[in-house]
């Protein structure tokens, strides 16, 4: 009998058990230099190195006993077996508002008689004018007669690798999240849809979920049972932030939310970017970050919210967390060798354990500290991977880790 691993996770670092990655394909290979500005992958990659890339890391995990999930199977099987899920996928990806009624009206009926593994790949890869199934012969859909043939009538998800944006873990519950910017609105929707429908997550409870104040992932780390420190900046907003915190408050998920300004250098800057747990008591960030982040400290109390701060980081999280002290363990690296070292994923780790840490070769000199901190360091190759400017953490969405507490 297969054992099959308890959902939810309560830390970084607990032993990670189960894990959600998106395979690259078609969905990249649709960028072009015309397109890209709208869909805000940074590069064009070599879609067959990315992908054999990844596979790579899919089988390291694997072979270090994690269970991984891919989300585009996931998303086939919903497919499969739910005709909500069928609904609610066409109706998220055909906007009648910006393709017309009639077009939207034949494109939503042919999809819905898609076999799912073909309508799983458009819903993430998308469908061009010239990929429409039927001619427009009556000539009713100006839309459809103002566009090139090679414009998108459904825009591809090339961001769908960075599986943690859209989803994250928490305790028993997943938090459904609301990404800021509209090129990557509709990936929760497939999230969404895999949690709602797919037999693997029947019965599981949201932690949060909101369509109107944005919260990104990428943002939120756990760092201990209880206490979450959540960046806030181009992505996630203050808003975002407060209703994540008093919603994680309601449902007693956490006790202390630790809410970090992110100066915002890089348009896909996240806190994960900047700042990364490796051990129970240890987290790797650049030197120049170290002094200058804050946090803002909203706790739970038995009156209601109190918010105090900000006050560094360092000090507010050793204190959330009932340390003495938060070790630090920075890259060595200035402004112009971190660039030169990919500096917003160079600290992007992601934990399989305490004190194991998945990252790419390609970043020496931390990988040269964290291993001379007793940190294990699992190398990958990122040359195509890293063109989107994420690291391991980016990549993955922890479904189940060991609990800390």
């Amino acid at each position: 009998m297969t054992f099959t691993p308890p959902l939810g996770a309560d830390s970084e670092v607990g032993t990670l058990r189960t894990v959600m990655l998106h395979r690259p394909g078609d969905e990249l290979r649709r960028l072009t230099p015309r397109n890209n500005d709208q869909l805000l992958f940074d590069g064009l990659p070599w879609v067959d190195r990315a992908r054999d890339e990844h596979d790579a890391f899919a089988q390291l995990l694997t072979d270090r006993g994690v269970e991984v999930l891919l989300l585009g199977d996931l998303l086939t099987e919903t497919l499969e077996r739910s005709g909500a899920a069928r609904v609610q996928g066409v109706s998220a990806a055909v906007d009648p508002r910006r393709l017309g009624h009639v077009l939207a009206r034949d494109l939503a009926t042919y999809l819905r008689g898609l076999p799912a593994p073909q309508l799983a790949t458009v819903l993430m890869a998308g469908m061009t004018f010239d990929e429409l199934p039927v001619a427009d012969d009556s000539g009713v859909s100006l839309v459809r007669r103002m566009h090139h043939g090679a414009d998108f009538v459904i825009e591809p998800l090339p961001n769908l690798l960075f599986t943690r944006d859209s989803s994250f873990w928490i305790q028993k519950r997943v938090a459904i999240t609301s990404l800021a910017l509209r090129a990557r609105s509709r990936e929760t929707s497939l999230t969404d849809l895999i949690y709602a429908f797919h037999p693997r997550f029947l019965g599981v409870r949201r932690a949060y979920e909101s369509h109107t104040a944005p919260v990104e992932g990428g943002d939120v780390l756990l760092l201990a049972p209880g206490v979450v420190a959540v960046g806030v900046g181009e992505r996630t907003t203050p808003a975002g932030a407060e209703a994540l915190a008093r919603s994680l408050f309601d449902d007693e998920l956490a006790h202390t939310v630790l809410v970090v300004p992110i100066a915002q250098e890089r348009a896909s800057m996240h806190l994960d970017t900047v700042c990364t747990m490796v051990d129970t008591d240890a987290v790797v960030m650049y030197p120049i970050i170290q002094d200058t982040l804050s946090a803002f400290t909203i706790r739970r109390e038995d009156s209601g919210v109190s918010i105090v701060g900000a006050s560094p980081f360092l000090d507010a999280a050793a204190d959330a967390m009932g340390i003495g002290k938060l070790r630090v363990i920075d890259t060595g690296l200035d402004n112009v060798t971190a660039e030169r070292e990919q500096w917003d994923d160079g600290n992007n780790t992601l934990a399989l354990a305490p004190g194991v840490v998945v990252a790419y070769e390609r970043n020496v000199e931390t990988n040269a500290r964290l291993e001379a901190s007793g940190i294990e360091v699992l190398r990958i190759s990122g040359s195509e991977l890293g063109s989107g400017r994420g690291g391991p953490r980016c990549m993955s969405c922890p479904v189940s880790r060991d609990p800390l507490a």
